[in-house]
């Protein structure tokens, strides 16, 4: 068993408590203006900026810090074509039966269907992945809590992208196994999400909906 290995914290920077109000005010006013986002445009994105975004969501916390996350970043457009036959393989069958009444009807208001062109118009498709474990054989690692620790990286990679001032959209047909194939993964990855990044167009439109209050979200004892 390793021994652990602590260094001193340097990382941490306090802040007096009206500098903390103000910036906890506008961090929640920067996330309240992100909106999921449907109509893409195909306007490029420099690499680096989805780098950096990822770079970040790689900071999140995990399970016995074992990262088990894969982030595959996908602007080549015949596989991003393939992907999206796929995806609507699958939604075709989910709208067309397959899902459960109330579902379609909790859905309705958002105005979605099978059809997912931005799947092919926006110019970055990131495939999160869930590692369910690392290394192979004797050497093989098992990955606790994988799942949620990849729900986190997620939420912040959501986070770093509207922070760098584009538009995402979170994907998850089900089943998602033909992101394996196409994307080629190992056998220890599960697909957890399909993340579409970009500019949206000029004129694209969001449901209208309202975000539930902080009484309604949260309880202090």
């Amino acid at each position: 068993m390793n021994e652990p290995n602590f260094v001193p914290l340097t990382t941490f920077k306090e802040y007096p408590v009206e500098e903390m109000r103000e910036r906890a005010l506008f961090f929640r006013e920067e996330l309240q203006r992100r909106r999921t986002v449907r109509q893409f445009s195909d306007r490029p994105v420099p690499r680096e900026i989805i780098e950096e975004c990822i770079l970040a969501a790689g900071t999140a916390p995990s399970g016995a810090h074992l990262q088990p996350w894969s982030f595959v970043v996908v602007s080549d457009p015949e596989i991003k074509k393939k992907i999206r036959v796929a995806a609507e393989r699958e939604e075709k069958e989910f709208y067309g039966g397959k899902a459960p009444p109330e579902w379609l009807e909790a859905l309705s208001k958002l105005g979605t269907d099978e059809n997912k062109p931005y799947l092919e118009t926006a110019p970055y498709l990131i495939a999160v992945f869930v590692q369910r474990y690392g290394g192979t054989g004797k050497d093989r690692i098992k990955h606790y809590y994988a799942q949620e620790s990849v729900g986190i990286a997620t939420g912040m990679l959501i986070a770093a992208v509207h922070n760098a001032g584009l538009v995402s959209l979170t994907h998850t047909p089900s089943p998602m196994g033909f992101l394996n194939e196409v994307l080629d993964r190992p056998q220890n990855e599960k697909a957890f999400l399909l993340l579409v990044v970009g500019y949206p167009t000029e004129e694209a439109s969001v449901p209208d909906i309202l975000r539930k209050p902080l009484e309604a979200i949260s309880t202090f004892l």
